[in-house]
């Protein structure tokens, strides 16, 4: 029986619930997040080769306000964290999505301690949130002109 896109969207008790299910069951987490605003082949790139790292892969998509703080613009983020959300949970390779709104996941990573924490090669491992509560970090190299920014850079020239 497939999974719904509205129960892959979880709360912080339920994420924990599942974890702990994965956990007993011997099942590897990988843990990514991001804003996600214009979903588009970088995302899908970077969520890939993290779903490749383990056996479940938890997707933390910032919040509206979270974003806000981010000094992406005042524009930004042009998606609603639902909408946002829905986008990451409705792939095949994401077992739960959930909506954070502090600065950073580092709760939600404290909380989870993944065995695999991922994010973009535009990191250094030192500058990786919550590395300190994952097994490992893997950065994974982005995709020479794949941004949200400039994908609406683009959209504003045309």
């Amino acid at each position: 029986m497939k999974t719904s896109v509205a129960d892959k969207i979880v709360l912080f008790d339920r994420l924990c619930e599942l974890t702990a299910g994965w956990r007993k069951r011997g099942e590897t987490i990988a843990f990514t997040n991001g804003v996600f605003d214009i979903l588009h082949r970088g995302h899908l790139n970077s969520l890939e080769r993290a779903a490749d790292l383990a056996d479940r892969l938890i997707v933390a998509v910032n919040s509206d306000r979270s974003v806000r703080g981010l000094g992406k613009g005042e524009e930004r983020p042009l998606n609603r964290e639902q909408d946002r959300a829905a986008l990451i949970a409705a792939l095949a390779i994401v077992d739960a999505a959930i909506i954070f709104d502090e600065p950073t996941p580092l709760e939600l990573i404290r909380a989870v301690r993944p065995n695999v924490l991922v994010k973009g090669g535009d990191y250094a491992v030192n500058e990786v949130v919550g590395r300190e509560f994952a097994d490992r970090v893997v950065l994974v190299e982005t995709l020479p002109g794949y941004s949200t920014s400039s994908l609406i850079a683009r959209i504003k020239c045309s």
